[in-house]
């Protein structure tokens, strides 16, 4: 289930056509990290990490269709957390502030839990810890997600952007993969409530979309931090419905960050910045499509998306997809996307949570969210080259090769060459062509950065003006 590529990626075909690869393996400071795109490191060759995406399917109902066996479909009950045992205490402001928090707002609504079931159980308000803080404040504002089409079905997550019922989460989620732009959507919140919904708007670049509940009010949105400032080692807590197990809460680290993953997709804008295949497989597959039974039914993905993405070892698994990654005061760092796996690269296998996990920083998904809403669609920066990873043949340093610039593009106009290697945007380091596609997708269009490249061994730096990804 991996997808063979080569790590080329950023400006796209003419300049555009999205697509860089980029193994996850990048060593990332402990230091906060500037406010703009996050890119990766390539793993090593050898046993690279499968990476699926952590929608997990139900399966269909009960009628067969053409060259596709009928299996039974799983109904989805909203679940309610048994007691969860606490561990250490958390040290720190932020920690003490939020159990604090927890504690008063679990004892005042105590007397409504009959009517209303609480998403997070607390038997025990003399003895909670910051990941009980965390998710009891965030709990309410995350979703499970139903969707099916047809003999396909898949349950993801979402968070909630607004009282009257905006939801964010991810493309493949709603789409079921890539397989279906037309599903049912229905959505349950975190105390057993039933919503219809409709799809506003996908962004299938990073992997984003907005739906909305039919007929909703008085939800708790969540509430957003700021991405730019996690450092490496921060604890986080994820909140997902993992193999269709709603509000399910498990927690870690933020592992690495500035890392840049490349996911086949099967519904990328036709124009766009180009880049050469990774000839190794990809560790990561979007499209591994869960039945619930250990089969898959994978789409045909007919190009690749770069993302830059926050790693962290919380665990997440099929299911977790749209969920709420939060910070140590429970506000919002990433929309998880995805999972890496060492085991089977056959897009047939699932597999589950090894550590490896990641999330769309926060800054980008509430953006292409707000824009989603606006308009319907997402938008991101072009660079207007197509570029390659560097090799010990051509360069002294790893990064970005321009293979070809776009007459009239952001690359031209600053002066870029066909040979210049690209080591910097932005103020993120550039290993390969995918983490230079994912930093210039994660802007705007007409966002000015600085860009750093090597020509004949010396190193220069220029401003760029990105161009627009066109859909």
């Amino acid at each position: 289930m991996s997808e063979p590529t080569q790590n080329p990626s950023e400006a796209q075909p003419p300049v555009e056509n999205s697509s860089a690869t980029t193994p996850p393996d990048s060593a990332q400071s402990a230091t906060a990290q500037p406010a703009t795109a996050q890119p990766a490191t390539a793993l090593p060759p050898t046993e690279q990490p499968t990476a699926t995406q952590p929608t997990a399917p139900y399966p269909p109902t009960a009628t067969a269709v053409a060259d596709r066996p009928a299996t039974k479909r799983r109904t989805n009950p909203a679940i309610v957390v048994g007691a969860l045992v606490v561990g250490a205490v958390l040290g720190g402001a932020s920690g003490a502030g939020v159990a604090a928090w927890a504690v008063s707002q679990n004892s005042a609504t105590q007397t409504s839990a009959s009517i209303n079931p609480k998403n997070i159980t607390v038997n025990n308000t003399d003895d909670v810890n910051a990941v009980t803080a965390i998710a009891e404040k965030a709990g309410p504002s995350v979703v499970t997600i139903n969707v099916s089409s047809g003999q396909e079905g898949g349950t993801g997550s979402g968070v909630i952007l607004s009282a009257d019922g905006y939801v964010l989460t991810n493309t493949h989620v709603v789409t079921l993969d890539g397989q279906s732009s037309k599903g049912t959507v229905e959505v349950t919140t975190s105390d057993g409530k039933l919503y219809k919904a409709t799809v506003i708007g996908t962004d299938p670049t990073v992997d984003l979309a907005v739906i909305k509940l039919t007929d909703a009010s008085g939800l708790q949105p969540i509430e957003f931090g700021d991405s730019s400032k996690l450092n490496v080692g921060d604890r986080v807590v994820a909140i997902g419905a993992p193999l269709g197990l709603s509000n399910t809460v498990t927690d870690g680290i933020v592992s690495a960050l500035n890392r840049s993953i490349q996911i086949a997709s099967s519904a990328v804008p036709d124009g766009g910045d180009t880049s050469t295949p990774n000839q190794n497989q990809s560790p990561f597959n979007f499209w591994n499509f869960d039945q619930g039974d250990g089969s898959s039914s994978p789409s045909t993905p007919t190009s690749e998306i770069s993302l830059p993405v926050i790693q962290t070892d919380a665990s997440i698994n099929p299911g977790n997809s749209g969920g709420a990654l939060l910070d140590g005061s429970g506000k919002l760092v990433g929309i998880n996307c995805a999972i890496a796996s060492t085991g089977s690269t056959d897009s047939s296998a699932q597999s589950g949570s090894i550590g490896v996990g990641f999330a769309i920083p926060a800054d980008l998904a509430q953006r292409i969210s707000q824009e989603i809403i606006k308009t319907g669609h997402g938008t991101h920066g072009l660079l207007g080259a197509s570029v390659t990873d560097a090799t010990a043949k051509t360069s002294s340093t790893v990064g970005a090769t321009i293979d070809s610039v776009t007459s009239g593009g952001a690359a031209a106009a600053a002066g870029l060459q066909k040979g210049d290697v690209v080591t910097q945007f932005n103020g993120i380091p550039i290993t390969n062509s995918t983490d230079l596609t994912a930093q210039v997708r994660y802007l705007a269009p007409g966002t000015k950065a600085k860009l750093s490249y090597l020509r004949d061994g010396k190193g220069n730096t220029v401003d760029v003006t990105l161009g627009t990804l066109t859909s």
